[in-house]
């Protein structure tokens, strides 16, 4: 019970400047995207940019947790899986972003091309 008090009350606050270092890159890449091309195009970007990081913030927490949960090491199990959490709940809270994104911007809702066509050469065309 103690661990997850610990996470629960404890967690937040150790990942916070991680959580602000990655809000300020987005926000850095959505204003040079804004700027440069369009405000959706930088959605798009900050979007994929959220994915990825939690994605890989995610595995990587994650594996180490498998490490301290193997090692009998608690305080870095407790630091690891409050990492993951948060990275889940970030990568949550980003497909609800990308999900009301595309809903109100179905243009950039890639197209599907249907089947593979094969397509006959000269010296192979008869």
């Amino acid at each position: 019970m103690s661990l997850v008090a610990r996470i629960l009350v404890l967690g937040p606050a150790r990942i916070l400047p991680v959580v602000m270092l990655i809000v300020l890159v987005a926000g850095l890449i959505y204003i040079i995207m804004s700027y440069r091309t369009s405000p959706e195009r930088g959605k798009e970007i900050v979007i994929a940019f959220f994915s990825w990081t939690f994605i890989v913030l995610g595995v990587f927490f994650g594996l180490a947790c498998l490490y301290a949960l193997a090692e009998s090491n608690e305080p870095v199990l407790d630091l690891a899986l409050s990492f993951v959490i948060v990275a889940l709940v970030g990568l949550g809270i980003t497909r609800l972003c990308n999900r009301r994104f595309l809903k109100n911007h179905p243009h950039y809702i890639p197209k599907r091309t249907g089947r593979a066509k094969v397509k006959h050469r000269w010296p192979w065309k008869r």
